[in-house]
């Protein structure tokens, strides 16, 4: 946790002191409420006013008529390690964390003063422990990893998740609802009930009553109105009974959105509008303060604002020193305690051993996943026997793929080295927008941000599990922006690249685990490490193997469990057709290492790349454009399975994956 310095960062708000950590102290008392209030309404009417001039771009969505909402609970969270996440409507949140009036609206503005140098823009801010983004519910899950550790720490602290009513539709929530729940996480759920969501009435999109899905899950449930007087006192008090140990809870707030859901698209009844505007609890608080309180208020807090937007509309506009090429962090220094062998029985107990070493020697790892404990130890075993020995840090979980991902991210942000377990690479798919929009997210976008996590999961066919349980996810993977994907062999020291990826890479990690390998003995054969290019992102950790003749008629180019077809392909090309053959196995597939493939490439006339996964938008497609762009002249192949579902039966599935009789028929038409 790193506390800023206000008198170095932040403007002195008019009537307000701050925390250690700059945060704004208000009071309980209404003229402190109303205060603050107004100043959050005042800035929020300069940016829609910004919009009308033509100074922003993009979107907003303001709080106009919510400010109470928004300030109260964040005004109750006052220890330092207190985390607050939230969404689109976000700015009373931010600024009552924060009282970064100038960091706002330069964000907003696209401005070198924003709080995140207009990266983020209205919706996508970090700054200390506060997070918003724009993806419904996006946050929930990984506000409970964040409370799961503070809760295993013994911290007081506790995570505010602020979610609007139609936030209630989205099934992430209810996961992560359940797993605060069953990990007694504090958590407080904070619903802000305006009825609506962009134009459609909540009413006419929600089932029964929104406490009851609190209770559900077993939540401690209060339901508030945001106009009520006492309004700020009771969430005071609600925060505090939580504090104490009271567990996850769901406060549900009344209240309504004066202005548009973004910018001028309010389309909203005008009867609708004038109601809302004659129970705006904020202006009523300001009726029953006394007169000159209240000028004397609403006078300093416009000349505030008027500083903060002179000073933003001086702050020259966001530029890049250097357009960024990529979102990954350089790796850590090196761990020779937790070296692994190079040979081991099967790749199951490689993977299983570095497991075990990894929790005995780092106490960040911590495992989650279905079914991890003993007597089952996965569906795969490979966490067989270490539940028992590391309670606490071996969890299983329901199953809820989007959520442990999630919580997954929210441990790595807190500092922890998670590894969540996804049963079968099928279901990822499940866990994409935590991974797509969240994980590769903020240490792209925050460079005070780091979510090194590691998601592992079983793939591949061969076994006749069926269409959603057989596929090979890695073309999916690659393609996101930020995402480690590894795939070992059982030619890498596979312990060996989990470890690396757990204790010396700082960046979100797909890892990637052919079923068919986890009985196949892991050794390196004649395998040879292929030096890595200093330009290339973890390719010294995570190396590329070469075997076979230093002179082939043709290079084979394949990876994970497609590597020991490959191999009885090559016999076959060795011994039937008298080819010399090299096999090149990268374990690295993002980032591709693209100068060390290059340099043990570009020499040789015939290329054949072999995956068992869809070849067309793949890895080999990336590959061979990667060696089109090099001005490569040879003779090149690609061999993978057909874009369609893979079969059930045994014998319709064999006919499908590429087997070592078309890897050979492939290669020689290259002859």
């Amino acid at each position: 946790m790193t506390c800023l310095d206000p008198t170095l960062t932040l403007h002195d708000i008019p009537g307000f002191t701050r925390d250690a950590c700059g945060k704004p102290r208000i009071g309980l008392d209404e003229p402190s409420l109303f205060a603050f209030g107004h100043l959050v309404r005042l800035t929020e009417q300069l940016i829609l006013d910004l919009f009308g001039r033509g100074m922003l771009s993009g979107t907003t969505h303001t709080c106009l008529g919510q400010e109470l909402c928004q300030l109260a609970v964040v005004r109750a969270l006052n220890d330092p390690d207190d985390v607050v996440l939230s969404n689109h409507r976000n700015h009373g949140h931010f600024m009552s964390y924060s009282g970064h009036f100038l960091g706002l609206v330069s964000e907003i503005m696209g401005r070198e003063a924003g709080v995140c140098g207009g990266y983020g823009g209205s919706q996508h801010i970090a700054y200390r422990h506060f997070h918003s983004n724009g993806v419904q519910a996006g946050m929930t899950a990984i506000g409970t990893g964040l409370a799961l550790e503070r809760r295993q720490r013994s911290s007081r602290a506790l995570v505010a998740i602020m979610i609007g009513d139609g936030t209630l539709g989205e099934g992430l929530l209810y996961e992560s609802m359940n797993l605060a729940s069953i990990w007694r996480a504090p958590v407080l759920f904070v619903v802000e009930n305006n009825g609506i969501a962009q134009t459609t009435a909540t009413c006419e999109t929600l089932g029964g009553s929104i406490e009851a899905r609190g209770s559900a899950f077993g939540l401690r449930t209060w339901r508030l109105d945001d106009a009520s007087p006492d309004f700020a006192r009771k969430v005071d008090e609600i925060v505090a009974t939580l504090r104490d140990g009271a567990g996850p809870g769901m406060l549900v707030i009344d209240t309504g959105r004066l202005g548009p859901h973004s910018k001028g698209d309010d389309l909203r009844p005008t009867e609708e509008r004038q109601r809302i505007e004659l129970r705006d609890p904020l202006a009523a608080m300001g009726r029953r303060l006394d007169e000159a309180t209240r000028v004397d208020i609403e006078v300093r807090n416009r000349r505030f604002v008027q500083q903060i937007e002179t000073e933003a509309l001086a702050s020259p506009p966001s530029c890049f020193a250097t357009v960024p090429q990529h979102g990954f962090r350089a790796a850590l220094p090196d761990r020779p305690e937790l070296a692994q062998t190079a040979a081991a029985s099967n790749v199951r107990t490689a993977i299983n051993i570095a497991l075990r070493r990894l929790l005995e020697a780092t106490p960040e790892a911590i495992l989650l996943g279905e079914d991890l404990h003993e007597p089952y130890g996965g569906a795969f075993k490979v966490t067989a026997g270490l539940s028992e020995t590391f309670k606490g840090r071996v969890i299983s979980t329901p199953i809820s793929e989007a959520g442990i991902t999630g919580a997954g991210i929210g441990l790595a942000m807190a500092g922890k080295r998670p590894i969540v377990e996804i049963m079968f690479a099928d279901f990822v798919t499940l866990c994409m927008d935590q991974l797509y929009n969240h994980a590769v997210k903020f240490p792209g976008m925050f460079p005070d941000c780091a979510v090194p996590m590691i998601l592992r999961t079983p793939c591949g066919g061969r076994r006749g599990y069926g269409p959603t349980h057989s596929q090979s996810m890695e073309n999916l993977l690659v393609s996101v922006p930020g995402l480690t994907v590894l795939y070992g062999s059982h030619r890498h020291n596979v312990g060996q690249l989990l470890v690396d990826a757990n204790t010396r890479w700082p960046n979100p990690t797909v890892f990637l685990e052919h079923k068919l390998l986890y009985s196949e003995a892991q050794s390196p054969g004649d395998y040879a490490v292929v030096r890595a290019h200093d330009s290339d992102q973890g390719a010294h950790l995570f190396p590329t193997l070469r075997g076979g003749s230093d002179v082939p008629d043709v290079v084979l180019v394949s990876y994970g469990g497609m590597l020991p077809v490959v191999e009885r392909a090559a016999d076959m090309l060795r011994r039937d057709e008298e080819l010399s053959v090299q096999i090149v196995a990268p374990a690295l597939l993002a980032p591709l290492p693209r100068r060390t493939l290059l340099d043990a490439l570009l020499p040789h006339a015939r290329i054949a790349v072999i995956e068992e996964s869809h070849h067309e938008y793949g890895v080999g497609a990336e590959l061979l454009a990667m060696l089109a762009e090099a001005g490569y002249r040879g003779s090149i192949v690609r061999v993978g399975m057909p874009a369609v579902p893979i079969a059930a039966a045994r014998s319709l599935e064999l006919a499908q994956l590429p087997d070592e009789r078309r890897i050979v028929d492939k290669v020689l038409d290259l002859f």
